[in-house]
């Protein structure tokens, strides 16, 4: 199984720096883990358990679109250099972000243009954060020239209404978490059948969102089968299936052996 979006890296959630987190996943069955970017600073300890797992981990490039500091085109130059050195297997996650505050959603949209530029470059896919801000996202999408990147639409938690808007511009692919499995998210389960089996992703997005009967802990990679028995029994399937080819997906997106 794979986890494509979980920050077991952080420090201060994962005392050990997320060793025991990885460890506890593999022995889950979840062999393979993305971990996502969400500033500077967040890059010494992702490319630290990066480094002691890296044949189950995979990591990501990108400036958060709530991290945005006065620095922050600085801080893409920085990134930018160490994308141009190799080694990150996509973008992100960036995005927008409204949620608490709008104030910076010109420089918001301008971040998130420069880091879609860079996936395009590079051929890389793009982790997608949106959050109160799709019309601002999906306007940044159709801006770019040239064909789209690979996009992935992370912690997906809208409608049937809002993946018909998003593919009216691009045809990504949707990240399921531990969200599918709250009874409160009705409106979820009744879109995944629409996004359709081939274009699910699934994540733990840890140390939040932990899936039932875990809500309210703080979350691991471990508990990504909670999350694709609860898409099987969403579509109607094996979880084997949910596991099989979301596993493909995975591994063509991210560079795991097929």
């Amino acid at each position: 199984m794979t986890d494509t979006h979980t920050h077991l890296y952080m420090p201060d959630v994962y005392p050990d720096g997320g060793v025991g987190a990885v460890e506890r996943a593999i022995a889950a069955g979840v062999g393979r883990m993305v971990f996502p970017c969400v500033n500077l600073e967040s890059l010494p300890a992702m490319n630290s358990l990066h480094d002691r797992f890296p044949e189950a981990t995979r990591i990501a490039i990108g400036l958060h679109p709530t991290d945005l500091t006065p620095s922050w085109e600085a801080d893409l130059d920085r990134m930018e250099e160490m994308l141009e050195a190799g080694g990150y297997a996509a973008v992100g996650e960036t995005g927008i972000d409204f949620y608490h505050d709008r104030s910076m959603g010109d420089e918001q949209r301008r971040a998130f243009a420069r880091q879609l530029g860079w996936a395009q470059k590079h051929d890389l896919p793009v982790i997608i954060h949106s959050r109160d801000g799709l019309d601002l996202t999906l306007d940044t999408i159709a801006g770019l020239h040239g064909s789209l990147p690979r996009l992935i639409f992370h912690s997906f938690t809208g409608t049937t209404a809002d993946v018909e808007q998003i593919r009216s511009v691009c045809n990504p692919w949707f990240g399921i978490n531990g969200v599918a499995t709250f009874k409160n998210a009705p409106a979820l389960r009744e879109a995944i059948p629409e996004i359709g089996l081939d274009s699910i992703l699934l994540e733990t997005d840890s140390p939040w969102l932990s899936p039932a009967p875990h809500r309210g802990k703080t979350n691991e990679s471990a508990r990504i089968p909670h999350i694709r028995d609860c898409v099987a029994a969403t579509l109607g399937t094996t979880p084997e299936e949910v596991e099989r080819i979301t596993d493909r997906t995975a591994a063509s997106l991210f560079g795991f052996p097929a």
